[in-house]
Order: structure tokens, then sequence, then C-alpha cells
């Protein structure tokens, strides 16, 4: 009862906040509607960066996968700063510039209106299918588990998680398709603070219980015990292996912090290039700490439960289950529902936004007010949550959460990030090009992750078992062997993308060099110390990838 009573206080609290926040931005208007009035200042789009990307798919999957493999894992989080620093310096000036509202608009300017299109559809077939019910279904399993729906209302297990689904995804809707970018960029502001709070409570609590009582004495349990858990370099049988990071973890990183519509919107709101270069550096900052609420906890799951539990994601639940006070459950409970709807939020809102821009006003109806396309925006919005909550209890039959999310992502993920580098560095590769690229990418990636690694992988698995290999362990070496990681796959089809694109390019060049024009919708004055900061924190992601080198 507690913990109903603090997240509908908590969630209250925050959508008056939001809407006080909002008042003063015209919602009617795209600008307004879908870039916040383009007033969002550092501390919000800090904010709203990262509970943007922090979910239960990350929360509970990332631990999951540091009970498995220990500190290797941390690489989806520590050169998550890199990338940032990246798009601060290189790409945010250049979206300012051309006053984008969307990353498929440059593509309309560079390329053409159909590749714009093309990669509009992939980003919205990508929400609706893939990452809008993997976010509601985690999230109402967590939810449900912690407030034990069953019993309190009497109700199967999978009737609790579809009434978990509806209620998060309904409370979720009238956020984003309401609200616009402002509202939900200053709830995730505030449930930033929320969710850093309840997030450190856990390894705090947990490393109390390890050394039953004494925090310093549960750390040195924790880091002697099994010291080569703590190795920032992953062997080649783990889900990160060292060498990833150095091909297609940057380049996943890259594309999502860059280019990923659910996340580059905030920095697309800025007030100026100035405020959004700080918020992506206080963000790039605050990120290398992730590990402490991602990595930290499943590894001292892993030592407090001994590595019997049943499954890996199992890690971080089970433990706050059990290291963490009653009283507190209901707070964590909270923070980590506002947590779910942040990130629920963000993707739908910026599935309005491409719907809105790139679709209904490119193709619809090119002659609509921007009130009009606001007004469709919002019922695209509507209709696409209603398909993510009906598509969401599908997902229970997925297998592993975190896998699912990142293998389907790269079908669209690297095409698109191609596309949009090269038509960054060049001047005169054509449209045809682009469309070549994107289609490339996607049909190589699925015919190597879902038809041709699969067979390889399990042709080697039974060779094995034939011949009397039964170690889980020895299984990994055989499996990592069988085929190339996906990392892998992702930096050679970019590779191969990019020379394919340039080739096209070098024989039928565009007619005019492409030149992006300046807008003036915001200054593009940058930060002054952009650079200074920026090497600072790439300076410590290197150090303390040398810090934990075994």
């Amino acid at each position: 009862m507690i913990g109903i009573i603090s997240f509908v206080g908590f969630t209250a609290l925050v959508a008056v906040i939001s809407y006080f926040a909002t008042i003063k931005t015209n919602e009617n208007t795209s600008d307004g509607y879908f870039l916040g009035g383009r007033s969002l200042t550092a501390g919000v789009i800090a904010g709203s960066l990262l509970l943007t990307n922090l979910s239960t798919e990350q929360i509970v999957g990332l631990n999951g996968s540091a009970y498995k493999d220990g500190l290797s894992v941390m690489a989806w989080e520590t050169l998550a700063a890199i990338a940032m620093v990246v798009t601060a310096i290189f790409l945010l000036p250049r979206y300012l510039k051309g006053g984008l509202t969307t990353v498929p608009q440059f593509l309309a300017k560079r390329f053409d209106v159909t590749t714009k299109t093309i990669t509009s559809g992939l980003f919205l077939t990508g929400y609706v299918v893939v990452l809008l019910p993997v976010i509601l279904y985690s999230g109402s399993v967590a939810i449900s588990g912690m407030f034990d729906i069953p019993t309190l209302l009497g109700v199967s297990d999978q009737s609790a998680i579809v009434i978990c689904i509806w209620g998060i995804g309904l409370i979720g809707s009238v956020y984003a398709v309401f609200g616009g970018l402002k509202a939900v960029a200053v709830s995730d502001s505030i449930n930033a603070i929320g969710l850093l709070i309840g997030g450190i409570l856990i390894p705090v609590f947990g490393l109390i219980a390890l050394g039953e009582g004494d925090f310093f004495t549960g750390l040195d349990a924790l880091v002697n015990t099994h010291p080569e858990r703590f190795d920032s370099t992953g062997e080649s049988w783990q889900e990160v292996p060292f060498v990833t990071i150095f091909t297609g973890m940057m380049l996943v990183q890259l594309f999502y912090w860059g280019t990923n519509q659910q996340i580059i919107q905030r920095a697309l709101g800025a007030k100026n290039l100035a405020e959004g270069q700080k918020g992506l550096l206080l963000a790039s900052f605050l990120k290398i700490l992730g590990p402490i609420i991602l990595v930290i906890p499943g590894m001292i799951a892993y030592q407090y439960f001994d590595g019997n539990l049943a499954s890996s994601d199992l890690a971080y639940p089970e433990l706050v289950r059990a290291v963490l006070p009653k009283p507190l459950i209901g707070f964590f409970a909270a923070v980590l529902f506002g947590a779910i709807l942040s990130s629920f939020n963000s993707v739908l809102n910026s599935s309005v936004t491409l719907f809105g821009i790139d679709i209904y006003k490119q193709h619809i109806n090119p002659q609509a007010p921007e009130k009009t396309i606001v007004k469709y925006g919002k019922i695209f919005g509507v209709c696409l949550a209603i398909a993510a909550m009906f598509i969401a209890p599908l997902i229970a039959n997925a297998g592993s959460l975190f896998n699912y999310l990142q293998q389907i992502n790269g079908i669209y993920s690297i095409p698109i990030f191609t596309i949009i580098v090269v038509g960054y560095l060049t001047k005169r590769v054509p449209a045809i090009a682009a469309k070549i690229g994107i289609i490339s990418g996607s049909v190589l990636y699925i015919i190597s992750q879902f038809w041709i690694g699969p067979s390889r992988v399990e042709a080697a698995l039974e060779k094995a078992k034939a011949t009397g290999i039964t170690d889980p362990q020895a299984l990994r070496v055989v499996e990592a062997d069988a085929y190339p990681h996906f990392l892998h796959i992702m930096a050679i089809l970019f590779i191969a993308n990019v020379i394919i694109m340039l080739i096209i390019g070098k024989i039928k060049p565009r007619e005019t060099p492409f030149v992006l024009e300046y807008t003036k919708q915001v200054s593009i004055e940058p930060y002054k110390y952009v650079k200074q900061f920026g090497l600072v924190i790439c300076a410590i992601v290197i150090a303390i990838y040398i810090l934990f080198a075994k």
C-alpha cells in the first residue's frame, strides 16, 4: 500500500510540475509541440537524455549481463560518454544549423524526400514493433512483481501483466501525446533525480548485506572474492568481447546517441547550440557513473546468491527484494515507474514527431497549417500507443528481452547511421546511393543474423555435444567461435555500405555539391569549452579501462 501511495503521489507531482512548465509553450506549432519551443536548457536536456535511456530493459537486462560476465559489460554505458562527446562536437552543430526537427529531415535536404520517408518508416516500424512493446512489457513485469498485482487484484499473472501494460501505456500516452516534448523533458529531469537516488541505494544496501552489516567489508568482499570479474576487457565468448569496442560497439553508440530520434530530439530542442552541447557533456559525464546503477548490482547479486539464480535476468529484482528495507521498496517502485514512463513517453513523442513532420506534412497534406499537423500527429500517437499495448503481451515469447532488443534494432541502426555519416562527410554522393545503402544494409544484416549465423551456431553446438562437451562455459566458447559477434557483423556491413556508396558517388555523382544552409532558428555559437571538456571525458573513460584491465 505504501508503494502504491508513493508512485501515485510521485506521478501526480511530476504531472503538475510538467504542466506548469509547459503552459507558456505554444503546443499548436511544430516547434512548440515537437521541440518544446526550442527552449530546453542544459540541465533539462541532460536529465531527459539520461532518463530516456534508463528503463527496465536496461536496468534489469544489463545487470543480468553483469551477473553473467562481470564488469566487461560496462562498455554499453561508459562508451556512451564518448559517443555523446562526438555528437556534441560534430553532429549537433550541423543539426541546429539546418534547423532540424527530425533527423530524417537532414536526409531529405542531403539526398531526397524518398530517402527521408524510408528512414522515418524504419524508425517508426522499429518503435511500434520492438521498442514500445519491450518497454511496456518489461516495465509491467517489474511493477506487477513489486506490488504483487495478481494477489492485490485477485487475477492471474498474465492478466496482471496486461493490466499494467495498459495502465502504463495510457498514462504515458497522456504525457507524450498531449504534453509535447517539453512536458516529457521536464518530467524526465524530475524523475532522473529520483532514479539516481533510488538506483544508488541498491548497490549501497547490497554491499551492506554482502558485508553482513558493514558497507566497506562488503566492498572488500566484492572486489577480492572474484577479482577476475572486475576485468574491463571481456573475453571472446562473453557478451561484450574487448575487441568489439573498436568495431561495432562504437557504431551502435554513435547511432543511438547521435542519430536516434528519441534521444537526439532532446538536443534538437535546445535554446541554442551552447546549451545543447553543455547538456550533452553533462549527460556524458554522468553516464560514466552509469555502471554503479546498471552493472555493480548484477555483480553483487552474483556473489550474494553464489551464482545460483535460475536466470541471470532475475539478478536485479531478486537483489532488490533481498536487500532493500521494506519501507524503501515502495519509493524505489515509484522511481522505477517514472523511468518506465519516461522511456515510453520519449519513444512515443519521437514517433509523433516523425509522423507529423516527415509523413503527414510531406506526403498527406503539404499545405496543412501547423495546428493541423500537431493535431494529426497526436491522433497517430494515440493509435501507435494502442497498437504497442496490444503487441506488448506477445513479447513474453521472445526470449531474452535485452538480446531481442539489440538484435532487432541492428536491422535499421547501422544502415541509417551509414547514410547520415556519408551524407555529412561527402558532398556529391547521390540519393540512389543512400537508398541502396539502407536496403543492402538491412537485407544483409537479416541474412547474416537470422539465417547464416543461427545455422552455423546450431551446427557447431550439435557437433560439440556429440563429442561429449556439455559444460556451459565450454559451449559458450564453441558458440562464440562458430560465427562472428553481431557487433563485428555491424562493423563489416558499415564499411561495406560506405564503400558501396562512395563507389556509386564516383560513378554517378550528384550534379551540384551539397551545402548545408544556416536557417538562423537558434544561435549556433558553440560552448567555448566543449572540446576541452570533451577531451577530459574521453580521457576518464580510457583511464577507467586501463585501471580495470587484467
